[in-house]
């Protein structure tokens, strides 16, 4: 199979099932939002998640990735099943040390993340998710790595339904501030339970090997603090909001994020795809140039997407969402572009895993983090939650900046200038939008037209390529 192929076929296929997994949720959003009293409750659900997605990744501690980088080194069966049952007990043992810390501690951590001891039982539910959730996400490894993608497409679509076929017959009994913690914990360990019947033969007790363990240690614990800086990005902003404005006013920015962040659809179409392709072309000659042309490409797209989304949002959201929730449209696209970002980030930082040198990534995210959080808390109490949006984008684009910037001196990426012309025809779009056209869906569409027209020539041999390709497909 050609490379070309390899990774458009994952991509759309992981696409596609990502896409129907994340749209449930989307889907149901106006539904949730409608049966709870107001959006508070919405916002405490969203906290939840803020403490899950943080202390996941510590009790994964780059295990994931260390593992995924591990299992092509050799493909025999007995070096991949220690592989991946010496990263199983790792952090099987590191979750269940950290849930049970939270569980010591519950009161205090309802107090700080929540704003009081009476949300403890949501600190416990969280607590329970966190563990679930890591140790899945090792369990459904072995899925991802074998590429076995329609398994993996399924599951995940299907515990997506489960967990609203759970949470809105608890909205609709009054358990408001529960149901979808509560529903996002079972729905965490039916997925655990499916993989691991699927996976079995991937783990055993008698393969932990000490030795492999070491050089996964080696790989992923820096990396860990990579997906601690994640959450800097993705959650500071909601504790800078209920800080400074109030829950209701974190409830409406989560819903803003949520729709800001179908682009989320792209990244994690992306990320499943994009592993299996990037290590099993690792040892190609023009390597470099492979990861560049991709980070090229997807940057033009990404620009492109945030343009079109910022012409059409404003009717879309006000259609879906009541005047309670209005204001959040403004932070949309700061929210849409975000992910995206992080995919481009990830494609460049890849090259360091490819060379086993994972600790400059820190020193890029620390960079985009100490942006973010200064940003957010000056902004916010300036300007409302657009404050927080602005600097989750800002810090991303800090840390793109800066891996653009060290990989190219290291030689692992060369982008060509022709990104940075539509880079910035795209600001000046944003620009406008922000400052003169806001809420002109006539006005933005034309302007998206001529960037995408401009965009277009610019890359015109390749589009001219891909032409010729769908017409000979569509002759023969």
């Amino acid at each position: 199979m050609s490379r070309a192929r390899l990774f458009v076929e994952n991509f759309l296929i992981y696409g596609l099932g990502t896409m129907a997994a994340k749209v449930v949720p989307l889907v149901m959003l106006p539904i949730v939002t409608r049966l709870m009293p107001d959006a508070s409750f919405f916002g405490y659900s969203d906290l939840s998640n803020t403490l899950v997605s943080l202390m996941q990744p510590v009790a994964v501690m780059g295990m994931y990735d260390a593992m995924f980088r591990m299992y092509f080194d050799d493909d025999s069966d007995g070096f991949r099943l220690r592989v991946c049952s010496s990263a199983l007990f790792f952090v099987v043992g590191v979750s269940a040390v950290i849930t049970l810390c939270i569980l010591l501690i519950s009161d205090p951590v309802a107090r700080l993340f929540f704003g009081g001891a009476e949300f403890i039982n949501l600190a416990i539910v969280s607590a329970a998710t966190i563990f679930v959730s890591a140790s899945g996400q090792i369990i459904q490894a072995p899925t991802r790595m074998m590429n076995q993608r329609s398994v993996y497409i399924v599951i995940n679509l299907g515990t997506a339904v489960l967990s609203y076929a759970i949470s809105v017959p608890l909205l609709l009994f009054g358990e408001y501030l529960m149901a979808l913690p509560v529903a996002a914990f079972i729905a965490a360990a039916s997925s655990l339970l499916i993989f691991a019947a699927i996976n079995r033969r991937r783990f055993s007790f008698g393969a932990f090997d000490f030795s492999i363990l070491k050089t996964m240690v080696a790989i992923g614990i820096p990396l860990m603090p990579s997906f601690l800086f994640y959450w800097v990005f993705s959650s500071t902003g909601r504790l800078v909001i209920v800080s400074a404005l109030g829950a209701g006013a974190a409830g409406v920015y989560a819903v803003a994020a949520k729709i800001g962040q179908i682009s989320q659809l792209i990244y994690n179409a992306f990320a499943q795809g994009w592993q299996y392709f990037a290590f099993s072309t690792m040892g190609d000659d023009d390597q470099v140039k492979l990861n560049s042309r991709v980070f090229e490409y997807l940057g033009v797209v990404s620009l492109l997407g945030t343009a079109l989304v910022i012409a059409a949002m404003d009717p879309v959201y006000s259609l879906l969402f009541s005047e309670e929730y209005a204001g959040g449209i403004v932070c949309v696209p700061y929210l849409f572009l975000a992910p995206l970002l992080l995919m481009l980030y990830q494609v460049a930082v890849n090259q360091l895993i490819v060379v086993k040198r994972t600790w400059p990534s820190l020193i890029m995210l620390a960079l985009g983090a100490a942006a973010c959080f200064f940003l957010q808390v000056e902004l916010v109490p300036l300007i409302g939650i657009e404050g927080a949006a602005i600097g989750t984008v800002a810090g991303y684009l800090v840390t793109t900046a800066a891996s653009i910037v060290v990989l190219t001196l290291m030689g692992l990426m060369a982008v060509r200038r022709r990104l940075w012309a539509v880079f910035a025809a795209f600001s000046v779009y944003f620009l406008l939008w922000r400052f003169f056209f806001f809420g002109n869906t006539v006005a933005l569409f034309a302007l998206f037209m001529s960037l995408a027209f401009s965009s277009v020539f610019l890359y015109r041999k390749e589009a001219s390529e891909i032409g010729r390709r769908f017409f000979r497909k569509r002759v023969n």
